[in-house]
């Protein structure tokens, strides 16, 4: 049975958001702020990029190009009052089991604390544990990145393939990409996730397999993509090394099943664990970072860590008014509940963080993406965005075009740094050109009187006029540094947390990727057989089979 709610944060969550005092005041307002242009908010209004910004963990928010005013956001911050955002953080922080439908604690906060602090699961303070696999995580690196850990025939390592799905996957892959950078750069990293075989294949067809370490992340050992890919590594590996006792050279764990670690030859010195309060999507600065941590050093690592320490500790003690991932939770709920608008784009002008727009996909969605409230009802709301997007300029050529004339409402968040990593030529000033630019052209577009002063025949000004009044923010930070990383993935961890509150949602279970787990499993077993007698699918599935296996003899 689950534990309760913590009492302080229940009777809040109870309440359905479109009963609260302030939901229902928001809908009014609403009625006369959707007909506001930003265009007359800033011509009215001269401080008022000043009035919505502000810094925290290194990074600068404008999100002044809203469709806002003060009494909008005195609403959405009586809104997240009422619905209990502050207590919901102290609980969390103090170890409570805010996720409910598995009875767990929600700590991934306590991954990036410092030695010194304290933070207790069931009255254990788990701070001590988390250091010692970060102490072990550290010395391994050290031992790889200097040539001592040797491979079966002498030779240093000098590939490294993750092995992993969902947060297992998309975390260090995401992480790796953001921090080249700052990468070991005569070792190669790869990333293996999909059981299609084609993923493994690509990875390794021009490695070495005796420089070539795989690390298999599963807490469990048994994750049906996870394990299929390694076994497969592990054939790969033997094929050349010949002895199984090899594999304990060019095999390490990220995983707490010691039995099944062993049994596959593992060396369980060399299995790094983490804990049940923590989930997979919030696990890339736990030992699922191991990949990323080989990239760029302990160092780093412990650099990123900061930044998202930083992060937190603003989320946890600034204001409502001040909280950076509490302002954009709001501005979500704005414009996912009162605008209808259902998509968020995030463009970082920045091509290190070509796949933070997926890292976001599992984060955003698989957290938010529920229709039941913590006490068992249907949601009669909307609930989770669906987040994507692209890097700068690469999107512009793309899709911005409908979200500049479009007939769908999509707020984005632009991502920005003052100094490039590679500094070439004028590059960098025209790419943040096009951040300032792009942010301008949806608040303010051209109006058709500004077009025909262009001299556009009269006929094209329908064409070339610009609606504008499209939200976005702007983050802005000095450079993508580790701690950056850490500060800017932590930022929208803790904003979506804002939402889940909010909805009175569970944020951190995922019931909804079972079921087609299972059913897989059961299918996989059945295109295996001979005959169709143990068919006993609908009509569509069994035809689809039926032709699956044609095609395949």
């Amino acid at each position: 049975m689950s534990a309760p709610v913590p009492p302080t944060v229940e009777t809040k969550m109870a309440t359905r958001l479109t009963s609260r005092p302030a939901f229902q005041s928001l809908t009014k307002h609403f009625e006369s702020a959707s007909g506001l242009h930003l265009r007359d908010l800033f011509a009215t209004d001269p401080k008022r990029s000043e009035r919505f910004s502000v810094d925290a963990a290194g990074l600068f928010l404008d999100y002044s190009k809203n469709r806002i005013t003060d009494e909008t956001m005195a609403l959405l911050f009586e809104l997240a009052r009422q619905s209990g955002v502050q207590e919901h953080i102290a609980a969390m922080f103090s170890g409570e089991k805010i996720n409910i439908t598995e009875n767990r604690s929600v700590l991934h906060v306590a991954l990036r604390s410092a030695r010194t602090d304290t933070c207790n699961v069931d009255g254990h303070n788990v701070v001590p544990d988390v250091h010692e696999v970060l102490d072990r995580m550290a010395a391994f690196a050290s031992r790889v990145r200097s040539g001592e850990w040797k491979g079966f025939t002498g030779k240093p390592i000098r590939n490294v393939v993750n092995i992993g799905i969902g947060g297992s996957d998309l975390g260090p892959v995401m992480a790796y990409e953001a921090l080249r950078h700052y990468s070991r750069r005569e070792m190669i990293f790869r990333f293996v996730s999909n059981i299609d075989g084609t993923d493994f294949a690509e990875a390794t067809h021009d490695l070495s397999p005796d420089e070539t370490l795989f690390i298999i992340s599963s807490k469990t050992f048994t994750t049906l993509e996870t394990m299929t890919n390694a076994h497969t590594a592990r054939d790969w590996l033997l094929a050349a090394a010949k002895q199984p006792a090899h594999t304990a050279k060019h095999f390490v764990a990220v995983s707490t099943n010691a039995k099944e670690v062993s049994a596959f030859g593992i060396d369980t010195a060399n299995m790094f664990g983490f804990w049940d309060w923590v989930g997979g999507r919030y696990s890339m600065d736990s030992a699922i970072g191991l990949s990323t941590m080989l990239a760029v050093g302990p160092e780093n690592f412990s650099r990123m860590l900061s930044g998202f320490h930083a992060m937190d500790t603003h989320f946890r003690t600034a204001p409502l008014e001040r909280n950076m991932p509490v302002i954009m939770g709001l501005l979500s709920i704005w414009y996912n509940n009162f605008f209808g608008a259902q998509t968020v784009a995030v463009l970082p002008y920045d091509q290190y963080l070509k796949r933070f727009p997926a890292y976001l996909q599992q984060l955003t969605m698989e957290s938010n993406g529920k229709s039941v409230t913590v006490s068992g009802h249907r949601v009669d709301y909307e609930t989770g965005p669906i987040f994507w997007g692209e890097p700068g300029t690469n999107g512009q050529h793309s899709f911005y075009q409908l979200i500049h004339q479009g007939t769908k409402l999509i707020p984005c968040d632009f991502i920005g740094f003052a100094k490039s990593l590679n500094p070439l030529g004028n590059h960098h000033n025209l790419l943040m050109a096009n951040v300032f630019a792009q942010a301008e052209a949806l608040a303010f577009g051209k109006t058709e009187e500004q077009v025909r002063q262009e001299g556009t025949p009269e006929w094209l000004v329908p064409h070339r006029t610009f609606d504008g009044n499209r939200p976005s923010n702007v983050i802005l930070a000095h450079q993508l540094t580790p701690e950056i990383l850490g500060a800017l993935v932590a930022l929208y961890e803790h904003s979506v947390f804002t939402q889940g509150v909010i909805f009175s949602i569970d944020s951190f279970d995922q019931w909804g990727v079972e079921l087609g787990k299972v059913l897989a499993k059961k299918i996989a077993s059945e295109l295996a057989a001979s005959d169709d007698s143990g068919l006993n699918h609908d009509s569509s599935t069994n035809a689809l089979m039926r032709r699956y296996r044609r095609e395949r003899a």
